[in-house]
């Protein structure tokens, strides 16, 4: 019997499989293509560009930081089926896939690390570290979005302002084109539904009720309804997984077969066997810092008091 790949994202919460954008969009492109998988979840290092990842096997990996992404791995190099072959020639489709990856993937990216306060992506990448390695975590990560999109205490106002009015013109679009249709692109799902509906999960569920994204998202009935409808017939349905995966559908192509039987032994010894013994060293680095933070705060109230005395003195 075939052994089950599977997709390893980030950790469950706000009652979806995974908190992860990026990691839902490949769950629900993996149910879109109907590929049995197995769900496993990866804390040791939140933080890390390589998740989502996929495994098959002993022999074969691939991380969200390869070529274009996740999806675009399972397309080309996986045997996962291409659910764009036949849309991705359509006049649209270009227009569409910008919309989508840059002006919302903004938008989200934003809103859960700077409109939100980052509450959100805490408990999404951080919330199993320990305090203070999470703070600096998602202090840095703030850090690095901020610097991203050019915001300075001088202009913050109008750059919300204008993010927020390129996710609700990307909404506006999206919900004519979708009208009554299943899926964007007529009847068959394509990975800009599987990325666009993480998008909507995230931004339902994830954002608190007082986030402007996830206001301005509701704002749009044809969307709401589609996002709920990807809910209750895929993730409430869990992963797609059969006792036997041989029968299932999925098939590496012939060309992976053949590299496969070539390298035997490549295993996952080099890049992912460093990156899982890693894991090790991760949790003793994370009690080395708490260490180091609580002593450090120790010292400074120590300081504090003698500084105290001193002036109480004169």
């Amino acid at each position: 019997m075939a052994e089950i790949p599977t997709l390893v994202v980030r950790k469950p919460c706000f009652d979806l499989p995974t908190g992860c954008p990026q990691c839902l969009s490949a769950y629900i492109y993996l149910n879109f293509a109907k590929i049995p998988f197995q769900l496993n979840f990866h804390v040791n290092h939140p933080h890390s560009d390589k998740i989502p990842y996929f495994e098959i096997g002993d022999d074969y990996v691939l991380y969200d930081n390869e070529n274009e992404g996740i999806i675009q791995c399972l397309r080309k190099n996986a045997g996962v089926v291409d659910l764009d072959s036949e849309v991705s020639s359509l006049p649209e489709w270009i227009t569409i896939k910008a919309v989508i990856t840059t002006w919302l993937h903004d938008a989200l990216v934003y809103e859960l690390w700077v409109g939100s306060k980052g509450s959100s992506a805490y408990s999404i990448y951080y919330s199993d570290l320990p305090w203070p390695i999470g703070k600096v975590l998602s202090s840095k990560k703030t850090r690095l979005v901020k610097l991203k999109h050019g915001i300075t205490d001088d202009n913050a106002v109008a750059k919300k302002e204008e993010i927020y009015e390129r996710a609700n013109s990307a909404y506006d679009a999206l919900s004519k084109l979708l009208g009554e249709k299943n899926y964007l692109f007529g009847n068959r799902p394509s990975s800009l539904d599987a990325i666009f509906l993480a998008h909507g999960l995230v931004a339902l569920q994830a954002l608190p009720e007082s986030s402007t994204l996830r206001n301005k998202f509701l704002e749009h009935d044809t969307l709401v309804r589609y996002v709920r409808k990807c809910k209750t017939e895929i993730i409430e349905a869990g992963p797609q997984t059969h006792t036997d995966a041989s029968s299932s559908g999925f098939r590496i192509p012939s060309t992976q077969r053949q590299k496969f039987k070539s390298e035997p032994k490549r295993k996952k010894t080099d890049e992912e066997k460093r990156f899982k013994s890693k894991g090790r060293y991760f949790v003793a680095a994370q009690l080395v810092a708490v260490a180091v933070f609580l002593t450090l705060m120790i010292s400074f109230d120590f300081a504090e008091v003698e500084v105290e005395n001193v002036d109480d003195q004169g």
